[in-house]
């Protein structure tokens, strides 16, 4: 699939505050710092899409941006940054969830994982709630230039075996690289097939 036009649609901190037109949605989380604004820009070939920034936690609100007048790409905030206050984690949390569990119009949900390092435990309990909510997700492991080949592929399968002590099967996983497009085609083609069986 080719993205032809990617623009802001508009951000929200509840489902029902979302753009009122309705289309599906695909959205993107992860860890903060995992490297999402970077491959969400680099999905839409649009460096200045999402606001990237080596501060953790940066994004606050769910950002909704139009692809192609047809769907709808979705930048939720990142979880599990420990440097935030207990109450300021809850509420972004809270519209973590509120998004997850309530909008009808998510087809996939994909969780970036920072290729380079064992899968966390705080990503192991999100992937697991996702299971156990139904919610549809896919595996991104991002930052995939900052090695050689061999080491991550080394370790996405080391990550592989560790969710298998959990799960019987696992979802489509894809390894990206921001800066060299990797898993560009792949990423935006599953989109696409998901799209088609709307």
């Amino acid at each position: 699939m080719k993205i032809t036009d990617a623009k802001f649609a508009g951000s929200c901190t509840r489902v029902s505050a979302k753009p009122k037109r309705r289309l599906p949605e695909f959205a993107f989380i992860g860890r903060s710092n995992v490297g999402k604004s970077s491959l969400i820009n680099m999905l839409t070939g649009n460096g200045k899409l999402a606001m990237t920034s080596s501060t953790p936690g940066k994004t606050k609100l769910i950002n909704h941006f139009l692809i192609n007048d047809r769907w709808y790409l979705v930048d939720l905030p990142g979880y599990g940054y420990a440097k935030m206050s207990q109450k300021a984690r809850a509420e972004l949390e809270q519209v973590i969830s509120d998004y997850i569990l309530g909008s009808e119009e998510l087809v996939c949900l994909f969780v970036l994982v920072d290729s380079r390092f064992d899968i966390t435990r705080v990503d192991i309990d999100f992937l697991a709630e996702l299971g156990e909510k139904g919610v549809p997700f896919a595996i991104v492991f991002t930052k995939c230039d900052k090695q050689s080949a061999t080491a991550t592929a080394a370790q996405i399968e080391k990550d592989r075996e560790i969710l298998l002590q959990d799960w019987e099967s696992l979802p489509p996983m894809f390894a990206s690289s921001s800066s060299k497009k990797t898993g560009r085609e792949e990423i935006l083609d599953y989109i696409g097939s998901l799209l088609s069986d709307k």
